[in-house]
């Protein structure tokens, strides 16, 4: 598997066996599927998984065989599109679908872009009666949603870069080195990736970079996920414990952390991977800069704190007590306490806006306030 250059777009578009891949797609063959990338097998095996109905979206969504805010997006509108596939004679077309969209959004309640594109979806369809018509808007909008945010993530690399570049500067050619948290990369946002996006275009440009990669407990998507797609990138990286970040930027091994988002308040707050905000005052106090790279999907303008406002997902606990690897020629999951241990597992955390140097957008990047987010996305404001 490689990366290959994208003609005519100054970044990476991933590729695997020669053929490009997103990290969900609607069938070409065949109108009644959607396929993605099962992001439960990786880095050990890579396997596609079809998802037929509103249930196995759901599940795909529940289980984290996708996984990451737009790519949960994106599934969500591509299975109001499956809705549609399930309605017959008997069917009451607008109840069915509200089911459907309701169902949907609760399999996973942190991540703003579920929601948002199960809504916007529900929205195209508010008007339409014909079932044929109604089934094409629904496709659409989910592709029309995918390449959305495709574009989001080509600008947020294009911003980002710059910011990679202005410490190379200040280093005169030294390796950059930038970490980051969970994984924020094409696997996680259809293509191209939020995190990843400016350090493929850094790479790209000959600019020496280095990843911090946190190994982020307890489903370890650092080190399943975002080392898999930064070794296929050759871009150097070094997988660490999730507590060793605050070291590292002590003793001056870090210049940037840079992390993604699920769910961004209108006055800054970000709801990203557990173990985030342990960073960010890290980071803070070290004087480090610690920006979140996020497309405006992830940005909920409906609420304010985030502390108060975002629910947060809490998760089985056996992704605590157990931890999955590779072993004998298959994927394993090994008890890792006594059996009687007690384990709560919490999804993410809330970062404060006080924390947060600035936010990486599609439109640019602002400081982590109500005023610049407003000015960069004033339409979005009531």
């Amino acid at each position: 598997m490689f990366y290959s250059f994208e003609q005519g777009k100054n970044i990476k578009k991933m590729k695997i066996d020669n053929q490009n891949y997103q990290s969900i797609w609607a069938d070409e063959n065949d109108p009644s599927v959607i396929k993605v990338i099962d992001q439960q097998k990786l880095p050990f095996f890579f396997e596609t998984r079809e998802l037929r109905s509103v249930e196995d979206v759901f599940n795909a969504i529940q289980d984290m065989t996708v996984r990451g805010a737009p790519l949960i997006g994106a599934a969500g509108a591509f299975g109001i599109y499956l809705a549609t596939l399930e309605i017959n004679l008997q069917t009451k077309i607008r109840e069915h679908l509200s089911n459907a969209a309701r169902y949907l959004i609760s399999s996973r309640p942190t991540a703003i872009n579920l929601s948002w594109a199960v809504n916007y979806v529900m929205e195209k369809l508010k008007n339409e009666q014909s079932l044929t018509s109604i089934t094409k808007i629904a496709l659409d909008a989910a592709l029309e949603i995918c390449e959305t945010e495709k574009e989001n993530c080509r600008q947020i690399g294009k911003y980002g870069l710059k910011l990679i570049e202005d410490i190379s500067r200040e280093k005169k050619g030294l390796p950059v080195n930038i970490l980051t948290h969970c994984n924020a990369g094409w696997l996680a946002c259809i293509d191209y990736g939020t995190v990843t996006a400016p350090v493929y275009l850094a790479h790209e440009k000959g600019i020496p970079v280095h990843v911090w990669v946190d190994e982020t407990r307890p489903r370890n998507q650092g080190a399943m996920l975002t080392t898999y797609e930064l070794e296929q990138n050759g871009i150097p990286c070094t997988l660490i414990p999730d507590n060793t970040g605050g070291h590292l930027m002590q003793q001056k091994l870090v210049d940037i952390v840079i992390v993604g988002s699920d769910r961004t308040t209108r006055t800054g707050d970000v709801a990203n991977k557990i173990g985030t905000y342990l960073k960010a005052l890290a980071a803070f106090d070290n004087k480090i800069p610690f920006y979140c790279a996020l497309p405006s999907s992830s940005i909920d303008f409906n609420i304010s704190d985030g502390v108060q406002e975002i629910v947060i997902e809490e998760r089985n606990p056996e992704e605590v007590t157990h931890v999955t690897g590779f072993l004998d020629g298959k994927i394993q999951s090994v008890r890792i306490c006594p059996d009687r241990t007690v384990a709560a597992n919490y999804g993410f955390d809330i970062t404060p806006a006080r924390l947060i140097t600035g936010l990486i957008t599609e439109r640019g990047i602002c400081r982590a306030t109500e005023k610049d987010i407003k000015e960069m996305f004033s339409y979005k404001f009531n």
